[in-house]
């Protein structure tokens, strides 16, 4: 397939490498079997060969502090010799074969195969040809003219059935292009922090170098292979390639190899980039995919139908996808093994959309429904002929009449196979792709990035949302509004001249100091604007704080360079505070800290009072410094933040990793409260989400009068509501029994009160959506949606069904475990994602609702007519006609109906409501009695009533007659008409409302009617159809408009009388059904899939590639080293525990079966992801 594949691509870099060897000290090779050393052999090797880290930087002719000169030639240079850091893609499938996939469809096939006898019988001239006693139904003598036209029906067949291929392979070939596109968008967006010519600069992951002197940090996703040079405390998650979960700490001398792929879980420091794209470890795991995919994809069967519990949908998604996931690609990462194409590639199912599982149900009902009706109908006319001509008329079978009779038999087939045509509703998977598709992309401008495509419309029905506080309700522009400096509480900034200059300076040291020097105040971009914030954004505030004191933090900066800090203790979840230690000129030292009040406040002992001069600070001065500064600032909404410090002697020096006692006896500075001002639309849009039937909660990790505050602001709590707001330990003693287990009851207890839960850890939240959505409190099952930013927050992104992830403040993690990216990080654009998700499967209603329509009538008329009149009143080539607009082109229109906001003032529909609610079946039903009366007196009365020759009967080679033109022309336009009643689902009256709003739908209605014109006035001979007068037209119209009146006579019946209707398209709950049943269904459901469109099971081909490699990845997982895994291929265990792997919900994407946050194993089986995981 792919003109370049990962091989050449390597072996190409591998010649440029050996040619210009002597550049640089080291060659590719080199560094290439040094980053496959771990830990101490490592250490030993870097020693032995190259001395140290540094001299390592000397050969890359790199400068551990300045980084590259960044010189364009320079750059290009290390490009050719070290390669970039990118992966080939795979080339696409190309047009042909995609034309190719779709001829494979059963239907189509059958139709070809009639098309080419009736071709081939029609030339055929039997010498009997003057025989006219062959058959009875002959009528009237053919003239010859109309006996040549004989082929002119196979022809026109075989002619749609290219057009209905042409249209399904355009689709696919754009869907995947759209794909891809996204694809590359993603992968500019995603940048990497690096020195260059002592600048830092974020550039594009695929620019990264050999030489690079890459700055990392707390949730980043290391994007290529590198050594460790300086840092503090980093901590590396390594299981995406070890399968480790432990994290495991790096420091120069012990462990300096830091992998592509892999995430940083605490700290921060620099590397020396050594490997690249293909030749990073990421990389050489794809390289080697490309050879493993094959028998993995055989294992892979055998695997998944040895498992018991496999979600049914899934494996059928794999059996019918086979062949596609047969050349899988590696889509382009741009960044070696960052893969970051999990951006989107991991647009894998976690369980089938509820969608899915109801669209693909009622499909196979339709479906059989549509075999068996056809079936009949070629038995009924197959019967009818013979005992006709054979027994009432007593012919004899004359040898010279065989090609005659065949030839009716091949007419009857084709009847046959035309009913089926227009059952089978092909054109269902072919709506939702459109439909999603269109959401998705008119997603990105509401700031949705999508990267499961079924996340859009699972957000149509969810019913709680659980939200961060910081950045998603609030702007995330910290500012200090109030502080607690030398005994006295200001409630605005400080005048300089009233603060103690020994405070002022300690405090400017503690804040410059102690902060990432990542974080900067920059000057705004624009006149008037504010001062930009980068970095972390509390330091931000508090640098701002020092600046509002007409202070500067530079000089401090510039004085104490970040490779001069003695020892820092980074910010994590457990801590919640970060100190860093410094050395002062007379070799004592010095520790600045900074964290949540209520945390350092309990580890001072002393605090500086006006005069600049410590003083004790007892409990009970705590107590009262809590009650009269630190809660009333929280019950402003501010967030406080206490600052710090502590002097040591320099001998004995400290034993500074033994935390608890280095974090101790601190002198408190001052306390500040840093207000995050909520932003100005949320109020508004959570409550579209309370009047829409959803509940928002608050999860944050501030102190619980923050974020009560914060709450009522932002109408998520009113006062005098029965709610509850509860910190993180409260909810844990609640929840938890005597033996410390979460207890699913007490949980049920708590949740459906719940607003706000302060304090809170990753865990807690990750507790709280497992326990919504576990719970069976309520009828409906509940669908949670979760924000989340950190790289905490993964476990709980994961468990929602829904994971938003935050697009400006979100680390790479969170993106990977989520669904949907916030590309501004703002809850309002939360309700965009409702809204269309709603629509989604509105509009997938509308358009069956027409579609059913149409087959129900077709059928009817198709069969009925079949068997009185022995001739379908809709000739094949009409059905196919039909079948195209009433498929392609109303999935189209119907599809891309923009969201409206009365969207939002319905209740969710839940999982178990069916697709095709009782006002839906009423629509349908009425609309058929219409049709249906109207067609059948046309058909047996409509010679008399427009005073035409009658159509019946008529023999084999007649010419179309008037008489079922104007059938075929009315119910086209009654087709036309009720595509608009279609707009409306829920029993509205003004079926026109915002029909302009949808230019599509405008363009389509009137494109068929005037098609329709052509066809009817110049079809002729291939459309059976004979040129209309004026009036005959306007008669047909007049009945299609009475679509309309009719639409308006249906909604006045009330839905609440008709109660022996039924729905359809009910998802069964899914856990109700027993293993075994699954398994039976496997093989059903394959089946019906294929019976539909096969291309257009929404955009899984593209999916199923990816979901290959992942589970060769997961294979790699589960084994030590690579060739142990593919040696361990034979082994029975290893087997068992691919099964466990290969059918874990796959919503891990490539980097992320390669790298999954610590706290969810693989999971265990299908369902796991609804079970919860331990």
């Amino acid at each position: 397939m792919g003109d370049m594949t990962n091989s050449d691509f390597y072996s190409k870099n591998q010649r440029n490498e050996s040619s210009h060897g002597g550049e640089f000290g080291c060659t590719m090779e080199e560094l290439r079997s040094l980053m496959e050393l771990r830990g101490t052999e490592a250490v030993v090797k870097i020693k032995e060969t190259y001395g140290d880290t540094e001299a390592i930087c000397r050969r890359l002719k790199t400068s551990p502090v300045e980084g590259l000169p960044g010189t364009a030639p320079d750059l290009e240079k290390r490009k050719q010799i070290f390669g970039q850091n990118f992966i080939p893609p795979k080339k696409p499938k190309t047009f042909l074969q995609l034309v190719w996939e779709a001829l494979q469809d059963v239907t189509l096939i059958i139709l070809e195969i009639a098309a080419i006898i009736s071709l081939g019988l029609s030339f055929y001239h039997p010498p009997g040809e003057s025989n006219e006693g062959c058959a009875t139904a002959q009528g009237g003598a053919e003239d010859e003219g109309e006996a040549e036209a004989g082929w002119i029906e196979g022809a026109a067949i075989l002619l749609s059935v290219i057009c209905v291929v042409l249209v399904t392979a355009f689709n696919d070939w754009s869907k995947e292009k759209q794909f891809r596109g996204l694809q590359s968008r993603i992968e500019q967006e995603q940048k990497f922090t690096v020195v260059r010519a002592g600048q830092v600069v974020q550039i594009p992951v695929a620019e990264i170098v050999v030489g690079d002197i890459a700055q990392v940090k707390y949730g980043d996703l290391l994007p290529a292979d590198g050594l460790f040079i300086q840092g503090n405390d980093l901590k590396i998650d390594e299981s995406s390639l070890t399968g480790e979960s432990d994290q495991v700490r790096k420091s120069v001398d012990k462990d300096p190899m830091l992998l592509s792929g892999t995430h940083v879980m605490e700290g921060s420091g620099r590397m020396v980039v050594t490997a690249v794209g293909v030749n990073s470890q990421t990389g050489i795991i794809f390289t080697l995919l490309g050879a493993g995919g094959e028998e993995e994809e055989k294992k892979d069967k055998k695997g998944k139908m040895q498992d018991g519990n496999v979600d049914a949908s899934q494996s059928k998604a794999k059996q019918q996808d086979g062949a596609a996931a047969m050349e899988m690609q590696p889509l382009k990462s741009a960044e070696g093994g960052d893969a970051d194409d999990k951006k989107k590639a991991n647009m894998h199912k976690k369980e089938k959309s509820v969608l899915q599982g109801k669209l693909t149900k009622l499909a196979v009902q339709i479906g059989k429904a549509g075999l068996v009706m056809s079936a009949i109908t070629v038995i009924i006319l197959v019967l009818y002929f013979t005992v006709d001509t054979f027994v009432v008329n007593k012919k004899p079978w004359l040898p010279e009449c065989t090609p005659v009779y065949v030839q009716y038999f091949v007419k009857f087939f084709i009847i046959g196979v035309t009913v089926l045509v227009v059952a089978v509703p092909e054109g269902l998977p072919l709506a939702v792709t459109i439909s999603l598709a269109y959401s998705v992309k008119k997603m990105m401008k509401d700031n949705n990035l999508v990267r499961h495509l079924d996340a859009c419309e699972t957000m149509g029905n969810a019913t709680a949302i659980c939200s961060d506080k910081t950045g998603t309700l609030t702007t995330n522009r910290m500012t200090v509004v109030q502080a607690y400096v030398g005994d006295v509480h200001y409630k605005e900034i400080p005048d300089p001249s009233s603060i103690n200059t020994k405070t002022l300076e300690l405090l400017v040291n503690a804040i410059a100091i102690n902060s990432a020097y990542t974080t900067k105040i920059l000057p705004p971009e624009k006149e008037g604007a504010l001062p930009r914030q980068v970095g972390n954004k509390t330091e931000c505030g508090l640098l701002g704080f020092v600046l509002d004191l007409k202070q500067d933090y530079e000089p401090v900066r510039i004085q104490m360079p970040e490779e001069k800090l003695y020892k820092v203790y980074t910010f994590n979840s457990v801590r919640k505070s970060m100190s860093t230690v410094i050395k002062l000129p007379d070799e004592s030292f010095r520790m600045y800290s900074k964290g949540a009040s209520e945390i350092v406040l309990k580890k001072c002992c002393k605090i500086l009072n006006g005069a600049g001069e410590p003083r004790v600070f007892r409990p009970r001065d705590r107590d009262e410094m809590v009650k009269k500064v630190i809660e009333p600032m929280a019950c402003d909404g501010l967030r406080t933040i206490c600052v710090a410090y502590r002097d040591f002697a320099s001998s004995p020096e400290p034993d500074w990793d033994n935390e608890n006692d280095i974090l101790n006896d601190l002198t408190c500075i001052c306390v500040v409260g840093i207000e995050d001002p909520v932003r100005p639309e949320v109020p508004e849009a959570i409550r579209k989400c309370q009047r829409a039937g959803i509940t928002v909660r608050m999860v944050t990790g501030d102190n619980i009068n923050t974020a009560r505050a914060i709450a009522i602001k932002c109408g998520i709590i009113h006062p005098g509501e029965d709610f509850l707001c509860l910190e993180g330990k409260e909810f844990n003693r609640r929840i938890r029994n005597e033996k410390g287990e979460i207890e699913q009851e007490r949980i049920d207890k708590i949740w459906p009160k719940l607003r706000v839960l302060a304090r809170s850890s990753p865990t807690d939240k990750h507790t709280l959506v497992k326990g919504i959505i576990d719970s069976t409190h309520t009828e409906q099952r509940q669908v949670v949606a979760v924000t989340g930013d950190g790289t905490n927050d993964g476990p709980a992104l994961k468990k929602a069904d829904v994971g938003f992830a935050m697009g400006i403040a979100g680390t790479d993690v969170a993106k990977e475990a989520s669904d949907i990216i916030l590309t501004d990080d703002n809850f309002s654009s939360i309700v965009k994602a409702v809204m269309w998700g709603r629509n989604v499967y509105d509009s997938i209603s509308k358009f069956l609702q027409f579609q059913l329509t149409v087959n129900v009538v077709a059928v009817i008329v198709a069969f009925t007519g079949a068997c009185i009149t022995q001739d379908s009143p809709l000739k094949a080539v009409q059905m196919l006609w039909v079948n195209l607009i009433m498929d392609t082109f109303a999935s189209l229109a119907l599809a891309t109906e923009p969201p409206t906001e009365t969207l939002l003032l319905r209740k969710p529909y839940g999982r178990n409501k069916p697709l095709i609610s009782r006002t839906m079946m009423k629509n349908i039903l009425g609309h058929a009695v219409y049709q249906l009366t109207l067609i059948f007196t046309l058909l047996f009365v409509g010679e008399k009533m427009f005073q035409i020759d009658s159509g019946r009967n008529a023999p084999l080679h007649s010419p179309p007659s008037e008489h079922y033109t104007i059938i075929f022309n009315t119910f086209v336009m009654m087709q036309l008409f009720n595509e608009i009643n279609a707009r409306k689902i829920h029993g509205e009256r003004n079926v026109f409302d915002g029909i302009f709003r949808n230019p599509i739908f405008c363009t389509i209605v009137l494109g068929t009617f005037a098609i329709q014109i052509v066809i009817v006035q110049f079809g002729g001979k291939p459309f059976s159809c004979s040129p209309l007068q004026l009036d005959q037209w306007m008669w047909c119209i007049f009945i299609g408009l009475g679509e309309l009146v009719w639409g308006q006579v249906i909604a006045t019946i009330p839905t609440s009388r008709l109660k022996f209707l039924k729905e359809a398209g009910r998802l069964t709950q899914k856990e109700e059904i027993p293993e075994e049943e699954l398994n039976e269904d496997v093989e059903e459901i394959d089946h019906a899939e294929r019976e539909l469109r096969r291309g257009q099971i929404l955009w899984f081909r593209g999916l199923n590639r990816i979901q290959t490699q992942i589970e060769v990845v997961n294979t790699f997982k589960s084994g030590a080293s690579f060739q142990g895994a593919l040696r361990r291929q034979s082994s029975v265990t290893s087997q068992s525990q691919d099964v466990a792997n290969l059918s874990s919900p796959s919503r891990v994407s490539l980097s992320n079966a390669l790298s999954s946050p610590t706290s969810l194993p693989p999971a265990a089986a299908g369902h796991s992801r609804r079970e919860g995981v331990p």
